[in-house]
């Protein structure tokens, strides 16, 4: 299936949009509304546009995004377009699941499966939204915003310097993170670590004796870790991430007190994988030991609407666990979703500002909030021990007997352009064999308040 490349249009022409934030999603949103014809400027604090980490999966919802405005020739290029996904027991390293991204899968989901470093990704969105007509600077923070009943009225700060002026807009688009400025607005809620950690590594994959073959994700699960593989940038790179639980974090957590502020670390590091396969151990060496992420989410929101002028979007909206690789493309379905209802709106000369927002948020908001809760599950299935490792593992064979695309098409078919949460917000929501599970963090927390001792609580 071949992807239609959006053509630059005028729908947009004269509504003024300021994004707060130049990550992935800020640069997507850029692009999305610049193609449009709106007038963009995007601020961004850091002195350079960086993303943190190495390797990025990007599903083929997301490379149809990408196909749609120009640049899967860039992507492609920069990129890795892996055979297939291999799930494998991390103690025995047998195959659990194969999901081959063959020309069935490519002409099921009209769009291939893609690994990219985040930095190549973050370049190529800030040069083909500049190359839009976008204006992008760094160094400059969103401090806050005041709505009127014309628009909005942006304070922002130049770091450099420490000046401050008001800049004004039709609309104020927060791609600002999980520390959202305006996430405070609508909820007061914190971040939800995971008690997971995640270290990270890059090195050259031609030269590895036991990886140069590789062609495929492979992700190795077990009880309280995994490990995961795939090559980038054309296989020059092996990208490999090493995650597991910390005992001092899940300490802490169960007996209510105070949370050690590095938790995960090397101490940690250096024993979380002493129950796995030696081929696992044996490549703990290439990680990095001066950075560790300790992995959070925040809960879901039902609505993403600041005012009547402001909307979050990105991990400000919905940070989510990295179980479905899908923080990205969600950052960028956010992105595509406000401006394709908005030049849709307009190009009936139907541009209301509060409508479209309500709209926006009512079909993302639902959709978002399942991929979050969805992580949540998937991390724990992928940790399990004892007897449920078994049966997780026979319930992934099984899968791979029949037609696993029917776990999968959810969350890889979608497109906003059908609308499909807005008619039924219901879709949000788990499947109804899943309804009566709770997130083991949430288990610990209810006892934990309810007076149970620390040596119930556990994970």
């Amino acid at each position: 299936m071949t992807q239609h490349i959006l053509q630059a249009s005028e729908e947009l022409r004269g509504q003024r949009f300021i994004i707060s934030g130049g990550g992935i999603g800020g640069a997507a949103g850029a692009l999305a509304l610049s193609l449009r014809g709106a007038d963009v400027t995007l601020y961004e604090r850091a002195p350079e546009f960086k993303e943190v980490g190495a390797g990025l999966q990007i599903g083929p919802h997301g490379v149809r995004m990408l196909e749609k405005w120009g640049l899967r020739d860039k992507v492609f290029e920069a990129g890795y377009l892996p055979e297939r996904m291999q799930f494998r027991d991390a103690i025995t390293t047998e195959p659990i699941l194969t999901m081959d991204f063959d020309e069935d899968f490519q002409r099921h989901y009209g769009g291939r499966y893609l690994v990219i470093h985040r930095s190549d990704l973050l370049s190529i969105l800030v040069e083909a939204a500049q190359k839009a007509g976008a204006t992008l600077h760094n160094g400059v923070q969103v401090l806050g915003a005041d709505t009127h009943a014309d628009g909005v009225t942006v304070q922002i700060e130049h770091r450099a310097d420490g000046t401050r002026e008001d800049v004004e807009a039709d609309i104020l688009v927060a791609f600002d993170g999980i520390h959202s400025v305006f996430r405070g607005e609508i909820v007061r809620d914190e971040p939800v670590p995971s008690a997971y950690v995640a270290y990270r590594g890059t090195s050259e994959l031609p030269g590895d004796p036991d990886m140069s073959g590789l062609k495929d994700v492979i992700g190795y699960i077990g009880p309280r870790c995994h490990f995961i593989q795939y090559p980038l940038r054309h296989g020059e790179l092996l990208n490999q991430v090493a995650v597991f639980q910390s005992p001092r974090y899940l300490k802490a957590l169960t007996e209510g007190t105070e949370v050690p502020d590095d938790w995960g670390n090397n101490e940690e590091f250096r024993t979380a994988f002493d129950h796995t396969h030696e081929f696992i151990q044996g490549r703990l060496g290439s990680m990095w030991l001066d950075t560790w992420w300790q992995m959070s989410d925040r809960e879901p929101l039902d609505n993403w609407v600041v005012s009547d002028r402001i909307i979050l979007m990105g991990d400000a909206a919905h940070p989510p666990l990295q179980y479905l690789a899908s923080g990205a493309v969600m950052a960028m379905e956010d992105a595509e979703c406000l401006a394709l209802y908005a030049s849709q709106a307009a190009a009936k000369g139907e541009l209301d500002w509060p409508s479209v927002l309500a709209e926006v948020s009512g079909e993302r908001a639902p959709r978002c909030a399942r991929i979050q809760i969805t992580g949540r599950f998937w991390g724990e299935l992928w940790h399990v021990d004892g007897v449920s490792r078994l049966i997780r593992n026979e319930t992934f064979r099984q899968a791979g007997r029949t037609s696993w695309y029917r776990y999968a098409d959810w969350l890889w078919g979608y497109d906003a352009e059908r609308r499909e949460y807005l008619r039924d917000p219901a879709k949000g929501e788990l499947p109804e064999e899943l309804q009566e599970w709770e997130y083991q963090i949430h288990k610990i927390i209810a006892r934990r308040e309810g007076e149970a001792a620390p040596e119930e609580l556990t994970i």
